[in-house]
């Protein structure tokens, strides 16, 4: 068992970590699983969890906004990114689902964006294939037209 001192000391620690820059669950978890005894981290964990101080389903909406704002990714993309910090599957294609429309508007815009940059310096049918190898499932001719 631990102290409260000792609990108080490693939870301040954490929650610096997490304050610094929003993490989940598995991040938390994997900083600190070998400085911080396990029975002690999962009640840190859990005291934060209940605090709201980590909340993965928040967590992948804030995430998934952010690489919208920033970077032109596919959906697929977008899940691998969550999956690779060790999101749950689950709540990750829960919220795919809840916003399935905005998500497919973003790729649509995404692959556009792709296309305008690279048909100066690449043919139609590499672009075609650059797209579905990152994932996209909107390429078409129509990303090709001008009007678009």
């Amino acid at each position: 068992m631990y102290t409260v001192e000792e609990f108080d000391r490693e939870k301040t620690k954490v929650l610096k970590y997490i304050l610094y820059k929003k993490r989940s669950e598995n991040e938390v978890r994997s900083k600190f699983s070998q400085t911080i005894d396990e029975n002690m981290l999962e009640d840190i964990i859990q005291y934060l969890k209940d605090a709201k101080y980590i909340d993965d389903k928040e967590y992948i909406a804030k995430t998934v906004n952010n690489f919208i704002a920033l970077k032109n990714l596919s959906i697929k993309e977008l899940k691998y990114k969550l999956m690779a910090k060790g999101l749950n599957k689950e709540d990750i294609e829960d919220y795919f689902c809840e916003n399935k429309e905005e998500l497919e508007e973003y790729e649509k815009k995404s692959a556009r964006n792709i296309v305008d940059k690279k048909l100066h310096s690449m043919e139609e049918e590499e672009i075609k294939q650059y797209l579905l190898k990152k994932g996209y499932k909107c390429v078409n001719d129509t990303l090709f037209d001008k009007e678009n």
